[in-house]
């Protein structure tokens, strides 16, 4: 659909009133946003069905990489971050660095409209967080958190596609631990999370 609307709009836009363009327009952002979503429902797939393969690993040194990669894509949002040095984590390392991204990412995109944005990453007790003083989200609907295509925020508010959090909640799960999260609205969120040893 994408393809043909576009061929559409190159060969006959001057043919086609503004209405007629705009439909158009509308046609491909659909379609686009279909793509994604397949894309992501694809992603999601291939994640539950990957084999395991468990190894103690740098738990601190994947989060600095995580953060410097994130920081390198995206300069212009400055985050002040902080690791808890010495932690490690017997692990699949490929699936626990989808983890980590998704939730350092989410941690960054929340904290966009926030005039001095950080994020922490630590672990006690044998329980993993990473926190943030972005957006926040209410309580009341923590229960969609981990759901696909479940969205606390608007797509005009923060970009997303809403499979992220069902990602990290399979991984999780696949690695025997559970995720949860506290938040308040305007206050920043906290997401847990454990994996069995």
């Amino acid at each position: 659909m994408d393809g043909f609307s576009q061929a559409l709009l190159e060969d006959y836009a001057d043919q086609l009133d503004s209405p007629a363009l705009g439909y158009l327009e509308r046609v491909r952002m659909a379609s686009q946003r279909m793509g994604t979503l397949i894309d992501s429902m694809l992603w999601l797939s291939r994640v539950t069905r990957q084999e395991i393969v468990t190894r103690t690993v740098d738990f601190s040194l994947m989060c600095e990489e995580v953060v410097q990669d994130i920081q390198d894509r995206e300069p212009s949002h400055q985050v002040r971050v902080t690791v808890q040095p010495g932690m490690s984590m017997r692990c699949d390392s490929r699936l626990m660095r989808i983890v980590v991204t998704n939730l350092v990412d989410n941690a960054f995109k929340y904290t966009q409209h926030v005039p001095a944005p950080e994020v922490s990453i630590g672990c006690k007790e044998g329980i993993y967080f990473i926190r943030d003083n972005g957006a926040g989200f209410d309580m009341r609907y923590a229960d969609k958190l981990f759901g696909v295509f479940q969205r606390l925020h608007s797509k005009d508010e923060f970009e997303g596609t809403g499979v992220g959090l069902a990602t990290v909640a399979r991984v999780i799960q696949r690695h025997g631990g559970d995720i949860w999260a506290e938040s308040e609205v305007n206050r920043g969120a906290i997401f847990y999370f454990t994996v069995s040893s």
